[in-house]
């Protein structure tokens, strides 16, 4: 009965987004405060219902262990614990596809409420967030509906993926496509203005709040994935330049880009054009990673689906925004308006040229995850493109892009300043020198990208703070106060990225070794020694022990599991961590000696500082927060204006 009632709902619900479509289109045309206006925004309300109701329905089929749901037997198990059963239903394509579903309806209900102030504006958007919504409901319904039966049913289930059995997993994807679906917003916003022949900073400010929130969602998602990759995956990193995360790190980058680029235009008439386009490609670029994820064209531990005809599905659907949205902006730009102009050395031209180096830097990660695609596609050998591609030609655009941070705040608008600028942050250049040296002590022999890239950290930190310094006395409004506190935490949140990821980049190397029983290692001057190894069972898999001894009297406690209801190995990593970084152990197979001992194999690593990519992740999010807070509070004394 849940099967077919989930089904009937997500059927329901594209016919509600398709109501919502026509409706709100027609409502659009007749000015948008018509009765099929209003039916429009009755119509999103039910495609949101159905579509929560659908994912409730769902969520109960896995507490129950409903194997009859081919989805539910090939993602879950009867031993499964209760919170995993619950996350497994977004853990897998077509659960994480309804997912998706919904988080479009609901903001497709949101743009209802909180969408543009002009009523055909506003209808125009809620109807082209509709044709988004109808797209993927019928993606749902008609190749990948997480509802289908499977007869006869299996008793016990496959289980999900143990690596997906995670905290952090769980949480990760619904925050991924928060992010992922506010570009959506943004997307039928801009198209919506260009179709109404709105100007740009109309345009700008309507979409502004959205893709704020979602950046700094997509941030949050991105810096889970990343925590999750480093701790549980054993490899001993945080980042990989894999094809999935570089699909989620391009919306990342036009995402930041789009967001300073809409304060320009909202504030000073600049870049109306780049604006609307930045808000087109970023949803753009968000559909291509669905694409990448769930086709099975790349392969990677973090893919969904090996699916070549679903793939077709979403590139279909890639097709129609892609050449819908840019056939639009071609046909419109010319009317969005332009601004006053601005000097070389105004807040407007370094907005600028950090908008085009994040583009650039996009564009670079953009050609490498594409380029084995393309290679294959012609009938050539595989090849891989790895991070020495990407370090090279991202990361030195990403240092540029550090150097302009801090300053553009300090910069006046339009008649520019520099003078006065670098006067207000002379004591950031004062540290600048010092934090290279620091760098260069602390991790003597580090490449010196890495300590330049410290340094800027260190440079971005300072301006950060100096800012919120200069900003917060003069902010005489609660909007005011949120905002200067927003951008402060957001850049110094960039700064801390930076140093932990150059302090990581200039980590020693690892060991990897066979230790028995008694035995010891050396790493980053510390002693690690094998004390013991016991069993340590779970509710749903086997597991071996190690307790592995610091000098100092700490202890480090890897395990090796194994999950027999999907047959598989995996390594959960011991961390110890400490102000200085992390002590990173895991533990493999044990290999008989000659003298009938046993040695288990033994990864270790020091990564300095790791504590900082996670503040600064944590720092941006709640910068970006703060900074949707202003805005939102600054709607409301609109509206109480008016």
């Amino acid at each position: 009965m849940i099967a077919e009632l989930g089904r009937f709902l997500i059927a329901l619900a594209l016919i509600a987004s398709i109501a919502q479509m026509a409706l709100g289109w027609v409502g659009a045309a007749q000015g948008g405060r018509s009765a099929y206006a209003q039916a429009g925004r009755t119509a999103s309300l039910a495609a949101l219902v159905t579509s929560a109701g659908a994912f409730a329905l769902l969520i109960v089929a896995f507490i129950q262990s409903d194997f009859s749901i081919a989805y539910v037997a090939g993602h879950s198990h009867v031993d499964k614990p209760l919170f995993y059963k619950v996350a497994a239903a977004w853990g897998g394509h077509e659960g994480s596809m309804l997912l998706w579903c919904l988080i479009l309806a609901l903001f497709g209900f949101g743009l209802t409420r909180i969408g543009p102030a002009e009523p055909a504006f506003r209808a125009r958007s809620v109807s082209l967030q509709a044709l988004l919504q109808s797209l993927f409901f019928g993606f749902l319904v008609f190749a990948s509906n997480p509802f289908d039966r499977l007869d006869p049913a299996p008793l016990q289930g496959r289980d999900l993926n143990p690596i997906l059995q995670d905290p952090a997993l769980a949480i990760h994807p619904p925050l991924l496509y928060l992010g992922y679906v506010g570009l959506s917003a943004a997307f039928a916003i801009a198209a919506a203005g260009l179709i109404q022949k709105v100007s740009g900073r109309e345009i700008a400010r309507a979409l502004r709040p959205w893709a704020t929130g979602a950046w700094a969602s997509l941030t949050a998602g991105i810096a889970l994935g990343s925590w999750w990759a480093y701790y549980e995956l054993g490899w001993g990193g945080w980042w990989f330049w894999d094809p999935v995360e570089n699909a989620s790190f391009m919306p990342w980058l036009l995402g930041a880009a789009l967001v300073h680029s809409a304060i320009a235009t909202e504030k000073r008439g600049a870049f109306p054009g780049w604006t609307v386009f930045l808000a087109l490609l970023a949803y753009v670029l968000s559909i291509l990673g669905a694409f990448l994820v769930r086709s099975g064209v790349i392969t990677s531990v973090h893919a969904f689906a090996l699916d070549p005809e679903r793939g077709v599905w979403i590139l279909a659907m890639l097709g129609v925004s892609a050449v819908s949205g840019f056939g639009l902006f071609a046909a419109r730009a010319g009317q969005l308006g332009e601004g006053d102009g601005f000097e070389p050395t105004s807040r407007e031209a370094f907005i600028g040229a950090n908008n085009l180096l994040l583009a650039a830097a996009a564009g670079v990660v953009l050609v490498g995850t594409l380029y084995p695609l393309f290679v294959e596609l012609l009938g050539g050998a595989p090849v891989s493109v790895g991070a020495p591609y990407f370090d090279a030609a991202a990361t030195p655009l990403l240092i540029l892009t550090l150097l302009l941070v801090p300053l553009a705040p300090f910069l006046p608008w339009t008649n520019g300043g520099a003078r006065p600028a670098l006067k207000q942050m002379r004591a950031a250049f004062a540290l600048v020198p010092v934090a290279a040296a620091g760098v260069a002590l602390v991790w003597f022999g580090a490449p010196l990208l890495a300590v330049t890239g410290g340094a800027l950290g260190v440079w971005a930190m300072a301006g950060a703070a100096m800012d919120a310094f200069n900003a917060m006395p003069l902010a005489r409004t609660r909007a005011l106060k949120f905002a200067a506190a927003g951008r402060a935490m957001a850049h110094a949140g960039v700064g801390f990225l930076a140093l932990g990821a150059a302090a990581d980049a200039s980590r020693p190397a690892d060991v990897n070794i066979a230790l028995g029983r008694g035995e010891s290692i050396e790493i980053a001057g510390r002693t690690l020694t094998l004390a013991e190894i016991r069993r340590a069972d779970g509710a749903n898999y086997l597991a071996d022990r190690a307790r592995i001894d610091v000098s100092g009297g700490r202890s480090i406690s890897p395990e090796r599991r194994y999950y027999w209801a999907a047959d598989t190995h995996t390594r959960e990593v011991g961390l110890g961590s400490s102000i200085t970084g992390d002590l990173y152990v895991s533990i493999g197979e044990a290999r008989p000696r000659e003298d009938g001992s046993a040695a288990y194999e033994i990864r270790a690593a020091f990564h300095p500082l790791v504590w900082m990519l996670g503040l600064g992740a944590f720092l941006i999010v709640l910068g970006g927060f703060s900074a949707l807070t202003a805005q939102i509070l600054t709607r409301r004394q609109r509206g109480a204006q008016a």
